[in-house]
């Protein structure tokens, strides 16, 4: 067997036991299920739901901000949803005048409203522009959701 087979095998055995763990886990289970009302109630008070995240984590906003946006498997209306992360022009220009650590709570003041959701995206759950803009988010009472 070629060293990529084995390895691609490895990682699908690896990730089909965290499957099931996830499936058997009953704390986990809620909380993604607390996080799905958090977000379904948002919009259905006519709030969105805004992702941001980092390198990886940022493409992972964008894409769950387009699955609401679009279909997420069955058709349905569009649910209004954003992604702090992929206005280039918004994050170099906030960045630059007012530091890295801005880059998304200029974007929680500028465009979140009482009502919304944010989800922070995070690997380790200690980025600071991420943590600066879940403050920002709390004082303008947004709900606030990590995934970390």
């Amino acid at each position: 067997m070629s060293n990529a087979r084995s390895f691609t095998l490895a990682n699908l055995e690896q990730a089909g036991r965290l499957m099931a763990d996830v499936a058997r886990d009953e704390a986990l289970l809620a909380a993604i299920e607390q996080a799905a009302s958090l977000c379904a109630d948002a919009i259905r008070g006519g709030g969105k739901v805004m992702f941001a995240g980092n390198g990886g984590s940022a493409a992972d906003a964008q894409h769950l901000s387009a699955e609401l946006v679009g279909r997420l498997g069955y058709e349905r209306p569009g649910m209004p949803a954003i992604s702090l992360a992929t206005d280039v022009s918004a994050l170099t220009a906030i960045g630059n005048d007012y530091g890295y650590d801005q880059v998304f709570s200029r974007q929680v003041d500028a465009v979140g409203r009482r009502g919304d959701a944010l989800i922070c995206i995070s690997t380790s759950g200690k980025s600071p522009n991420l943590l600066t803009a879940l403050a920002a988010a709390r004082a303008k009472g947004i709900t606030t959701i990590g995934l970390t």
